[in-house]
């Protein structure tokens, strides 16, 4: 797959939809949009952990921020219990964006267990996921955030190799 999406082409896309704070921990396959948000005035706030990034963006939201949260899909084993025991319980909407390592298998054997069940996990506990490709994540992300909106619920983005360049 050819990346025909670019970062600035995705922060425009979130800022679109009305995000303005962004957290999280570093992965390669969205290197493209933390790299745009650096240099953006919104800005990027690293965390080192995914859980904690969750719980940053919890209180951006709860302060009247929008936020999304950057992790590659490993991360959702730290924050999972974050995930169903703040954001679930308490109606905390955080935009997930995800770099789905091991999609189908391909990647190095470390991430191939988890990108076999990253979709599963999320919507197992009720977490919304899409997998666009790179035409469709403008659409992708304008879903999430009016599902988020909707049901104050969390939501997540895939993104899997080759869609943001």
């Amino acid at each position: 797959m050819t990346a025909v999406g670019t970062g600035s082409e995705c922060l425009a896309a979130l800022k679109a939809d009305g995000f303005n704070f962004f957290t999280g921990v570093a992965d390669s396959l969205i290197g493209s949009l933390i790299e745009e948000l650096s240099r953006d005035p919104a800005g990027y706030v690293p965390a080192v952990r995914e859980d904690l990034a969750v719980g940053m963006a919890a209180g951006a939201y709860l302060s009247g921020r929008w936020p999304a949260v950057l992790m590659q899909n490993s991360g959702l084993g730290y924050c999972l219990n974050a995930l169903t025991s703040l954001n679930l319980i308490y109606r905390i909407p955080v935009l997930m964006i995800v770099g789905y390592r091991g999609f189908e298998g391909k990647d190095a054997p470390e991430h191939v267990v988890m990108g076999a069940h990253c979709q599963a996990i999320l919507e197992e506990v009720g977490i919304s996921v899409e997998v666009p490709n790179s035409k469709d994540l403008p659409q992708a992300i304008a879903r999430a955030s009016a599902l988020m909106r909707a049901k104050r619920v969390p939501a997540a983005i895939l993104i899997r190799p080759g869609v943001l360049s």
